[in-house]
């Protein structure tokens, strides 16, 4: 068989087959049957590359369609306004439009299949924090991937989620930090009530303990309701306990003060005692209401109180000693010996309760301060008054002394003390009188009399100035009777030249005249302790001293001149000693 050529053309083969034929002698039917053979052989294969090409073309153009439709929902689910959406219509073959739109359509897909991946996550992370929130969730757990829409995956929907997201994470920092704040407040609660921190914080959640980290904290609505519970709790108990330890510390310093508990004894208690007028917020030492610090102070009061019973004989008296001491610097008379026999016999008894016994005391103790603050304007008048009585006594005594001006040794002090003496006894009736207004306002506003050492004081004022009174009538009488013995002393006369006197007379009436006025003349000044007898039996004294001197000068006024002398040197001490303050000191 010969070898066809490599080229070969159709021409070329009919031309061989009718050669072919030509030699062996087909005739013409069997020749056209095989040539019409060959034209539909032909025809079908032409026909099945035309279709296979139809085929290739309308693929082309579904995928171009594919492609524009994909190209226009990728830029419309993106939001991409800025892609060209028909790149194609620059080609004008259907591979060459495939060609051109591919690049932006790989360009986009890509895009999508990022923004789909960012979206996931932040939606992720914002269902995870809503889980921890609602406290579906623990700290840290993984959630599935939620549902995206690819519909909408535009730059726009993304800032949404972002901004939920940092809404999300705000929140959760702002839940972690009241937490904290929550778990801070328990532990130095906890710290107050000498409590077990570790144990109360797991009780409310686990993740809650100082082991574990803040970032693993739970925050959920529930943690915050049992840790705003745990927290007013513990503030009740504190509330309670600072009450009760108010209660105790009020008990130890009363038990102290009344039985004089030594400072050092006392110090072993300032725990305690410190917080006796702090508020809630102000107790913040460590284990400053433990359990175990009210139980020790519940102790110590309990023994106190036992101990209270065996000291209260001591403790009574010596509040009624104080009590005594008030009366007795207020010039209150009492009578101590009953007053003690009726608590002995009350403390025997046992009808009254050691601390009911003890506040009447202090009753009766703030009653005599009360009494005693009351009186204290009248008793420093009456200590003026008294004073002022010594120093007119002083300058009486003084006045009468015959070498009081002499150039002695203190003669310059004396004489400036009789000055201010004499300034003080000026003052002495306008004292008195208000002495005695006073102290009938008083008598009026509390009823009783105002006594003085057991004497009425107004009974001492109006002694004192009736004792005054007599004074000034009898040196009324010692002038008038000045003047009649100057009168015979002027009919004893020798020569022209005055009248002549005896020396001897007269410094024997001197003599006379100081042992009389020694003997025989009062005051009526009453003493630091006042007693209207002694004030009774000093005016009886002056009264019936002034009636002797009274008769001895009227049986002698024509005979005695020592006596007439001595009575001018009386009564002109008497006029120094009435002189006027001023005219004195000058």
């Amino acid at each position: 068989m010969a070898v066809l050529p490599r080229e070969t053309s159709c021409g070329s083969l009919l031309q061989k087959l009718q050669s072919v034929w030509d030699e062996v002698g087909e005739n013409e039917d069997d020749r056209d049957k095989v040539l019409f053979q060959l034209d539909q052989e032909c025809l079908d294969v032409y026909k099945r590359k035309v279709d296979q090409a139809i085929k290739s073309r309308d693929l082309l153009l579904q995928a171009l369609d594919y492609s524009k439709t994909e190209l226009a929902r990728l830029a419309s689910s993106l939001g991409e306004k800025s892609i060209e959406r028909n790149p194609e219509k620059t080609a004008r073959t259907i591979k060459e439009q495939l060609t051109a739109i591919a690049p932006t359509l790989e360009q986009l897909g890509k895009k999508k299949k990022e923004r789909i991946k960012e979206l996931a996550n932040i939606q992720s992370r914002i269902e995870q924090i809503r889980g921890e929130i609602a406290g579906t969730l623990e700290i840290g757990q993984q959630v599935p991937l939620p549902p995206i829409n690819e519909d909408d995956l535009t730059i726009q929907k993304l800032q949404e989620f972002q901004s939920q997201l940092r809404e999300l994470e705000k929140e959760k920092s702002r839940r972690l930090e009241k937490v904290l704040e929550h778990v801070g407040t328990i532990h130095d609660l906890c710290n107050v009530l000498g409590m077990d921190f570790s144990r109360t914080i797991t009780e409310v959640h686990s993740s809650l303990d100082d082991s574990i980290g803040n970032e693993h904290k739970n925050i959920s609505n529930d943690t915050l309701s049992k840790l705003d519970k745990t927290i007013a709790t513990l503030n009740e108990d504190k509330r309670l306990r600072l009450k009760k330890l108010h209660e105790l510390a009020t008990q130890l310093n009363d038990l102290w003060d009344l039985m004089d508990t030594p400072m050092e004894e006392r110090s072993l208690f300032d725990h305690v005692s410190c917080n006796i007028t702090a508020t809630v917020e102000e107790v913040t030492n460590l284990e400053a209401l433990a359990i175990d610090v009210i139980d020790q102070a519940q102790t110590e009061v309990e023994r106190l109180d036992q101990l209270k019973y065996s000291k209260m004989k001591e403790i009574a008296f010596k509040k009624q000693s104080i009590l005594e001491d008030i009366y007795a610097s207020t010039h209150v008379v009492l009578d101590t010996a009953v007053a003690h026999e009726k608590l002995q016999a009350l403390i025997e008894s046992g009808n009254m309760e050691p601390s009911q016994l003890i506040a009447d005391m202090d009753s009766q103790i703030l009653k005599a301060k009360d009494e005693a603050l009351s009186r204290k304007e009248i008793l420093d008048k009456v200590e003026r008054w008294i004073s002022s009585c010594e120093e007119e006594s002083w300058l009486e005594d003084y006045s009468r002394d015959d070498n009081r001006y002499n150039s002695g040794r203190g003669a310059h002090l004396n004489l400036k003390r009789a000055e201010k003496a004499r300034i003080l006894v000026s003052k002495i009736p306008a004292l008195v009188e208000t002495l005695m207004a006073k102290t009938r306002a008083w008598e009026e506003n509390h009823s009783l009399p105002f006594m003085y050492d057991g004497v009425s004081l107004l009974a001492m004022l109006d002694e004192y100035v009736t004792l005054r009174r007599e004074r000034e009538e009898e040196k009324k009488m010692m002038r008038e009777q000045k003047r009649h013995t100057e009168q015979l002393l002027n009919i004893d006369r020798e020569g022209p030249f005055g009248t002549r006197v005896n020396p001897y007379r007269v410094t024997s009436a001197k003599k006379v005249a100081g042992t009389k006025s020694n003997g025989g003349s009062s005051n009526g000044t009453p003493g630091r302790r006042l007693s209207i007898n002694n004030q009774l039996n000093e005016s009886k004294n002056a009264r019936s001293a002034g009636k002797d001197d009274k008769k001895g000068a009227s049986k002698n006024t024509a005979t005695s001149l020592k006596e007439a002398a001595a009575d001018k040197e009386v009564d002109s001490s008497a006029e120094n000693f009435d002189a006027d303050p001023v005219s004195g000191s000058t």
